[in-house]
């Protein structure tokens, strides 16, 4: 695999509503879907590096969880530590790259929310069941993650401040669907946080 297959975009505020912040945009190069492990450094509006800053992820792009499709991708950052407001870039190394077991394919696969019955609710309400969907003609395997996001002051972006697996490895068949049950520590923490004013259910390609 060329060492510069996967190239990298972090973009901490797209200053459009209703959009995730502290977003990494990985493009990938190699024709064929890749799982990479990544590491970080926080760097300020300088460039200079924030050594007290840890960054971390939500998709696992940083422990081999994320499988990246041929094109692009993202994941989300997360800081922590002093300074950790002050991140404006991030330096990426590839620790590793290899190719999937499970392919990626090039749509996003949605998630809904249903409520004990089967019907399709908010995010914000207190769901018992998600429903994912895969729009691509192979199946995909994916996880799901419920974010609750914090909410800062004005010119400070957004974070998540807590991520919960819904279920695990979840199977998605080519132009199909499948439902998750929302239990455990899940299901705990959709009671903590519902009717809050922002969650999102995510899924991202894995294996």
């Amino acid at each position: 695999m060329p060492p510069k297959a996967l190239s990298f975009d972090y973009v901490g505020d797209s200053g459009v509503d209703e959009t995730m912040n502290q977003t990494l945009n990985l493009t990938n190069d190699y024709p064929a879907s890749v799982v990479p492990v990544l590491s970080f450094r926080a760097l300020d509006k300088h460039h200079h590096v924030l050594q007290e800053v840890k960054v971390s992820t939500v998709y696992g792009s940083d422990r081999g969880e994320l499988v990246v499709p041929y094109g692009t991708s993202l994941d989300i950052l997360r800081f922590s530590g002093p300074g950790e407001h002050d991140v404006a870039d991030v330096r990426v190394t590839v620790r590793s790259n290899t190719i999937a077991s499970i392919p990626a394919g090039m749509h996003g696969v949605t998630t809904q929310a249903l409520d004990s019955h089967g019907r399709e609710i908010e995010r914000f309400a207190r769901f018992s069941v998600v429903r994912v969907t895969n729009a691509d003609g192979i199946p995909v395997s994916v996880r799901i993650a419920y974010v609750l996001w914090d909410q800062p002051p004005k010119g400070v972006t957004q974070q998540a401040v807590e991520v919960t697996a819904i279920g695990g490895l979840t199977r998605v068949p080519a132009h199909g669907t499948a439902v998750i049950q929302v239990t455990g520590k899940a299901s705990a923490a959709v009671v903590r946080n519902s009717n809050g004013p922002a969650v999102s259910i995510k899924a991202y390609n894995s294996q």
